[in-house]
């Protein structure tokens, strides 16, 4: 015999075994009670969340010969010809595929005809949304008026697709995104019926994937007891099977994040990608994790809201106090950007690299929320020194032919608080410096990559000491050379074995074209390049 998914072996048969639905579960047993059954019904909401199996229930209670509290009573000949779908009293349609006005007129001629056996003739009409405006036309009258042994039961995702004609007819019943805990409930019934060995902690995470769907998270559950047939399903082993990634990975991202760590962040996608990890998962899953954050930082008492655990709960807790609000939104509104582009994209990795460099990079975009983040970053800056301790050769104290060099800024004050000087010509160039920028071009040509493209977007200065500045754009290219400083030695002995003289390299590093143009002389405009002309 063959082997049936878990969704279909324990389908609902009674609306005591319906879950999460419990407002429209205790309506429709006390119409039925109450001998107050509706003509036409609406169920709505997202997938697999009890719409057609609620169906098929009042389906069968409404004929059943020996009806409980609880619906049908599953043993008498109508149920189990139901059951069986060999019953002529229950006609299922699926919309999708039967959407013309010849299939709605071959409904029209059959209801005119009353049951053979049972009380009522019962029309499951799915995903009405997909039928055409003539469908609908065709339906109409009937629906208003059907004959007093018919009801129509019309299903669907997208409600907002009905014409108003539709729903003004029928009884609507919105269907509820079904809640974690009551998923875990029934898997754990689940399980224990199939004598499966499963860690709650996996329960949890397959529930919180299914996002509100009991049939999403049965039919992952089934994968997974799948995939370790005979042994125990694990946490470690679900995340193994779905390629998703563990929480405290999303942690070590975050504050990577935060530091504006652009390599770090680059390295650990790496490492996800190496082990096999889906990333369209991966995004949602961290996208779930920001908003978790966030909910963190609006309240004290959000820990029945957030589905993690008491250690991780601790540590995002920590993180909280860590970033401000509108910077944890900003990074929502990015990554929930990427979730609508990656389903289908085909360099999936290139576009989690770019949201990546987005969130530590705020100066990559132009909206409020990033403005608000780089103002932030200014600020952080300047409290912690960083500009003083950098604003050598930048248009602050010491900075010699390139602006005030008596320790003032223009502006008065320390150089912090009074503004920056623009960078002024130097009164004189090297000849080796300027041999150097006339044929930087053919210089880098030379080097091997990923120097060589590193270096193409350079721009070229002269510092107080008469040292070469190689200024880069905060980033890769930066951290290339600032971070391993054999990358910069290598370079140097470029530049001597072309000039034949020792040249110093200093590595300078900007906030894009503006902070350049500030606190820089850019050679480029003094001295006459060449032009390189690109390999085709």
């Amino acid at each position: 015999m063959s082997y049936t998914a878990l969704y279909r072996k324990f389908r609902p048969d009674s609306f005591a075994d319906v879950k999460g639905q419990d407002h429209i579960v205790t309506t429709l047993r006390n119409q039925i009670k109450a001998n107050r059954i509706g003509h036409a019904y609406l169920f709505t909401g997202t997938r697999g969340t009890g719409k057609t199996t609620v169906a098929k229930i009042l389906a069968k209670t409404v004929n059943c010969e020996n009806p409980t509290d609880d619906g049908p009573c599953g043993e008498c000949r109508t149920c189990k010809a139901i059951a069986s779908g060999a019953s002529m009293n229950v006609i299922e349609i699926d919309a999708a595929s039967n959407n013309g006005v010849d299939n709605i007129r071959e409904i029209v001629d059959e209801v005119s005809y009353s049951p053979a056996e049972g009380k009522y003739k019962v029309y499951i009409i799915d995903e009405v949304h997909m039928l055409s405006i003539g469908a609908f036309n065709a339906l109409l009258k009937t629906l208003e008026e059907p004959p007093s042994y018919v009801i129509f039961i019309l299903a669907t995702t997208e409600v907002h697709k009905l014409p108003i004609t539709i729903l003004s007819r029928c009884q609507r019943y919105d269907f509820k995104r079904i809640s974690i805990d009551t998923i875990v409930g029934r898997m754990q019934e689940l399980i224990a019926a199939e004598q499966v060995q499963v860690e709650e902690k996996a329960l949890r995470y397959i529930a919180k994937t299914a996002d509100g769907s009991m049939r999403d998270a049965l039919s992952l559950l089934d994968q997974c007891i799948a995939f370790n047939l005979g042994q125990e399903l694990t946490y470690d082993k679900t995340l193994d099977v779905l390629g998703a990634v563990d929480t405290e990975v999303f942690s070590r991202l975050l504050r990577h994040v935060l530091d504006r760590n652009v390599t770090g962040c680059v390295e650990l996608l790496e490492e996800i990608v190496m082990q096999g990890r889906e990333l369209t998962q991966f995004v949602t899953d961290f996208t779930w994790y920001l908003r978790n954050l966030m909910l963190v930082q609006s309240s004290d008492n959000l820990e029945d809201v957030i589905d993690m655990s008491s250690d991780n709960l601790v540590r995002l807790k920590e993180e909280a106090q860590m970033v401000d609000m509108d910077r944890v939104v900003r990074y929502i509104r990015i990554f929930s950007e990427l979730s609508g582009q990656i389903r289908y994209a085909a360099q999936k990795r290139i576009l989690v690299e770019i949201a990546l460099i987005k969130l530590c990079r705020p100066d990559m975009e132009a909206t409020k929320d990033s403005l608000l983040d780089r103002i932030r970053q200014l600020e952080d800056k300047l409290e912690s020194g960083v500009f003083v301790q950098g604003a050598a050769g930048m248009g602050a104290p010491g900075m010699g032919a390139y602006g005030a060099s008596d320790g003032s800024s223009p502006g008065g004050g320390n150089g912090v608080g009074g503004g920056y000087s623009r960078p002024q010509l130097p009164k004189a160039i090297p000849d080796d410096i300027r041999a150097i920028v006339a044929k930087w071009a053919s210089i880098i040509g030379n080097a091997d990559n990923p120097m060589r493209t590193y270096l193409k977007s350079a721009r070229l200065s002269l510092g107080a000491d008469d040292s070469l500045q190689v200024v880069l754009e905060d980033g890769l290219a930066a951290d290339y050379f600032n971070q391993n400083e054999a990358n910069k030695e290598l370079l140097e002995r470029m530049l001597a074995d072309f000039s034949g003289k020792e040249v110093a390299v200093t590595i300078q590093t900007v906030n894009g074209e503006r902070d350049f143009e500030d606190h820089y002389v850019d050679l480029s405009q003094v001295i006459h390049m060449e032009v390189e002309e690109e390999d085709s």
